[in-house]
């Protein structure tokens, strides 16, 4: 079994002040952004009551991912960040690319590119998104991880 990947707050995670710190204004994010907060089971529950309680999720849904490898879950939800005044501790801003149900860092989508391409970043460069079908694809400390996921739940709020 892998070590949990992102519950204790990494120092790769992104906070309010580092998204300040790098020059974004929460307010000028603005509409809709997908993100991704990591917890145990013993948590969930807080954990939604704390998303949904606190945030406007934009279609009332949060879709909660069981992480096999770590014994880990992972609530996505897409929030409406014009009147965001602070991120959920254990939270990544994601992306996805719906067709193969794959969410995906953009520096985790460098590195894929980067191994994939003789180590050159290229944005041009063709992913075959069904190798990452139905997983998390993230970067902790410049490595690569692949994630396999599958639905624990969605909850309709």
């Amino acid at each position: 079994m892998e070590p949990t990947t992102l519950l204790y707050n990494p120092s790769s995670m992104y906070n309010r002040t580092d998204i300040l710190n790098f020059g974004y204004n929460l307010e000028e994010l603005g509409g809709n952004k997908l993100f991704c907060t990591f917890t145990s089971i013993e948590d969930l529950d807080n954990l939604v009551e704390d998303i949904s309680s606190n945030y406007e999720i934009i279609f009332n849904k949060i879709f909660v991912l069981y992480i096999q490898s770590n014994n880990e879950y992972a609530c996505t939800y897409n929030v409406n960040t014009a009147n965001l005044t602070e991120i959920p501790s254990g939270t990544i801003l994601v992306h996805r690319k719906k067709e193969s149900n794959t969410l995906y860092t953009i520096n985790a989508l460098n590195e894929l590119i980067k191994r994939l391409n003789g180590g050159v970043v290229d944005t041009k460069f063709p992913i075959e998104w069904r190798h990452y079908r139905n997983s998390i694809l993230l970067t902790n400390k410049d490595e690569f991880k692949q994630l396999k996921t599958k639905i624990h739940k969605i909850i309709e709020l």
